[in-house]
């Protein structure tokens, strides 16, 4: 269950990275902004400094995810090492679902995005709390 916990970790992290790069990177290409569901180019110049800064909570996050990935990796067991990494991905992708579980309350509109942003984390804590209980 480890492996299968860090791994999902591992793909929230991508997702998140990819995440990033289209709100803090590519935001006032027509492709991304109609994405996220922006109505014109203006209103994604409007909106590009909250999206830049959004697109770097999602960075962060999946650093706390890949760190905690690889701690918990090359740790041996009950060590500090161990403890640190599964504090990160407990955190990391706990608070990766939370947002998600925040924009699906937001609108119907938004369940799809929330979905594909809030399962592979909740499936790296699952499986994470499983692994660490038993």
């Amino acid at each position: 269950m480890i492996l299968a916990s860090l791994l999902f970790a591992v793909l929230a992290a991508a997702l998140h990275v990819y995440i990033f790069s289209m709100e803090s990177l590519t935001w006032t290409r027509p492709a991304t902004w109609k994405r996220f569901g922006v109505a014109s180019q203006a209103d994604a110049e409007t909106t590009r400094p909250m999206a830049y800064n959004q697109g770097f909570y999602n960075l962060f996050l999946a650093v706390g995810a890949f760190t905690g990935s690889g701690l918990v990796a090359f740790a041996g067991h009950g060590s500090l090492q161990e403890v640190a990494g599964w504090t990160l991905v407990f955190s990391s992708c706990g608070s990766m679902f939370l947002a998600a579980a925040v924009l699906a309350f937001t609108g119907r509109k938004y369940l799809r995005a929330a979905a594909i942003q809030g399962a592979l984390p909740l499936l790296a804590v699952v499986l994470g709390l499983a692994a660490v209980l038993s």
